[in-house]
């Protein structure tokens, strides 16, 4: 469907583009509201678990499982008999006889050195900006006595989907993922421990353009998931569904999608999530 015609605009051949922008993409402005449960339930997810504990070498006894949350993982591992400490910034709320809970902060743990066989840190990176991501970086690898295993979303795009704080008026990228990671920078934060073993999850999503985040940024967001937990990376206020926007908005919106779905004809997809198990090396 072509959204943009090499006549002048008029005000009637501009209406007849936004209708055609509403028709193709409007299902965009409803709000995405994750339930959790029912995530943890989708193939997407049971392939990221799955991989995750299929990564974990046999015989450990310990884990600390960092950000926690709803201790899906926590209660997986502890299902296979491990001993399982759950630290998020709010103690997890896990009813496991397997898992202690615990609050805590990544970049201070409240643990000795090498205390725990393995330190999983999953989905919890990205939302880490420096120079606290270096410092969490730092602790994860001096409480793990052997193992560290680490999972982000690989080389994610975080233009894509932002969205605009209705009290500050600042852009915040999606999901509160201030960082993107490809293999080479794990490798470079973790470079106290030596990688033995790389998967790959997933298919990413399309990535955007200096373009198309220009447009979208224009048309005030209008796509992004407002009903995320995540805050304002700017003012830590919480994010309200933005009023659908002007014509022009709509416009702009619509035309910044359909750049960004031309330029995806020409983008090699890979992995969604990357995971890497991380080993102490001997001394």
């Amino acid at each position: 469907m072509k959204i943009l015609s090499a006549a002048p605009a008029t005000p009637s051949s501009v209406e007849g583009v936004a209708i055609i922008c509403i028709i193709a993409f409007g299902t965009h402005w409803k709000p995405r509201v994750i339930d959790l449960e029912k995530y943890r339930a989708s193939p997407m997810e049971q392939e990221r678990a799955a991989s995750l504990l299929g990564m974990i070498p046999p015989g450990q006894n310990t884990a600390l499982d960092i950000g926690a949350r709803d201790g899906h993982l926590s209660c997986l591992m502890a299902e296979r008999g491990m001993s399982v400490t759950a630290l998020d910034l709010e103690s997890p709320r896990i009813s496991h006889p397997g898992v202690a809970c615990i609050a805590g902060d990544a970049t201070a743990l409240p643990f000795p050195d090498e205390a725990f066989d393995l330190v999983l840190c999953a989905e919890v990176l990205e939302h880490i900006p420096s120079p606290h991501l270096e410092r969490a970086c730092a602790e994860l690898q001096r409480v793990a006595n052997r193992y560290l295993l680490i999972g982000t979303p690989f080389r994610q795009d975080i233009r894509v989907g932002r969205l605009t704080c209705k009290a500050c008026g600042k852009v915040s990228p999606p999901w509160g993922h201030v960082n993107s990671f490809d293999e080479r920078r794990l490798r470079t934060l973790f470079d106290g421990f030596s990688p033995v073993r790389v998967e790959f999850v997933g298919v990413c999503d399309l990535p955007t353009n200096a373009i198309s985040t220009f447009l979208m940024d224009c048309a005030g967001n209008p796509w992004g998931n407002y009903d995320q937990d995540e805050v304002c990376v700017h003012c830590g206020g919480k994010f309200v569904a933005m009023p659908a926007p002007g014509l022009a908005g709509k416009i702009a919106a619509a035309i910044s999608e359909r750049l960004r779905r031309l330029q995806g004809r020409f983008f090699r997809r890979h992995g969604n999530w990357i995971h890497i198990l991380f080993e102490r090396p001997a001394t």
